[in-house]
This record gives C-alpha cells, sequence and structure tokens, in this order.
C-alpha cells in the first residue's frame, strides 16, 4: 500500500493554505498516511487553536471510512445507521473537512483534515489541498 509522503504532504498543506487566505481565513491543516499517522501538520498564524484537535481528527475520520467526512454527515444524524459513530476511535469528526488523498493511479494513499472556518470553507480548503496531488 503506498502512503503519502513528507514531500506531498507539504505539497497539500501548501495548497490549503493558499486556498485559505483567498478565503481570509486561518486554518489548522493535517495530513495523515493510510494508517492514520501524522504525515505533516500546519497551523497558520491566528488559527484556533481548539481546532487543532479537530483537524487532526477530521483526517483520521477519512482515513478510517475511506470516504471524505461530507459523505459520511448525513449517515450520523439520528435515526441513521452510523449515529453516534463519532463516539468511536478516541472521537471522530464527521462533518465536513476530511478529504481523501489520492495519487495520480485514483489509490488512497492518505487524508487532510481542515479547520479553522465554516465547514463549507474547511471543506473548500480541503479539497484544494488533495487537488495538489
Amino acid at each position: 500500500m503506498m502512503n503519502v509522503t513528507l514531500s506531498e504532504a507539504e505539497k497539500v498543506i501548501d495548497a490549503a493554505k493558499k486556498k485559505a487566505e483567498s478565503k481570509g481565513t486561518k486554518m489548522d491543516i493535517c495530513v495523515v498516511d493510510t494508517g492514520a499517522n501524522l504525515t505533516a501538520f500546519a497551523r497558520m498564524d491566528g488559527a484556533w487553536l481548539g481546532s487543532v484537535d479537530i483537524s487532526i481528527k477530521k483526517a483520521k475520520t477519512a482515513i478510517f471510512f475511506n470516504m471524505d467526512t461530507a459523505q459520511l454527515s448525513p449517515m450520523v444524524q439520528p435515526g441513521s445507521p452510523l449515529y453516534h459513530i463519532e463516539h468511536s476511535n478516541q472521537g471522530l469528526i464527521t462533518f465536513p473537512g476530511g478529504v481523501v488523498l489520492k495519487n495520480k493511479a485514483g489509490e488512497i494513499v492518505g487524508a487532510i483534515g481542515v479547520s479553522g472556518s465554516t465547514v463549507e470553507d474547511d471543506h473548500e480548503v480541503a479539497e484544494a489541498g488533495a487537488k495538489a496531488l
């Protein structure tokens, strides 16, 4: 199984930072490999301290389920099949901002997690980072 490299993770973070700056937001940005191990992290100047943990958990959630956290959101609502799953795995974050990273062959190599603004901004910034691969 391939994993995102440090060099690739840094490109992902740089692209996400540029997108955050263009939106006037300050983000915490995390990249994990396929084993949910931290590969790279950036906390933009002035980004919320509370979003550090959220960004990490968004990345881990995306890689644990091999899907963007935005895709999980409908499945975790009250009455849905995965309701309360966020209490597993030492805490998951199931709202937008976690995006799987794929190599040119379409294989999942890791995930990016972004937090620090609205969930819409978080997801947009994470997608911009993911597109850098």
